[in-house]
């Protein structure tokens, strides 16, 4: 009885580790939360980034959320705002789209 309380809560804690790791977002897990991004990612990873979703701040989050997904992969990654070279990225796709 004790061991399966053991492997249940073994379970749980490496699935919020894996939720948690490298600014993952629960999203992709099925799990709605106010706020999409639980950690985020503020290292360079532009050439690994196939799109990129920008949700403003709203009644539901106070932060701004910017939300890449990978090329292999197709995980979604929430990347730091505040991080130059994320500002840099956002700043081209803004500027795309208004030549549109």
């Amino acid at each position: 009885m004790a061991s399966s309380r053991i492997i249940i809560f073994s379970i749980v804690v490496l699935l919020s580790f894996l939720a948690i790791s490298e600014g993952m977002s629960l999203r992709s897990l099925g799990v709605e939360l106010h706020c999409r991004c639980i950690m985020t990612e503020s290292k360079p990873i532009g050439r690994h980034i196939e799109k990129v979703e920008l949700i403003p701040a709203n009644s539901n989050c106070q932060e701004t959320e910017i939300i890449a997904t990978l090329k292999k992969t197709g995980q979604e990654v929430c990347l730091d705002p505040e991080a130059p070279w994320v500002k840099k990225v956002i700043q081209k796709i803004m500027s795309s789209n208004r030549r549109r």
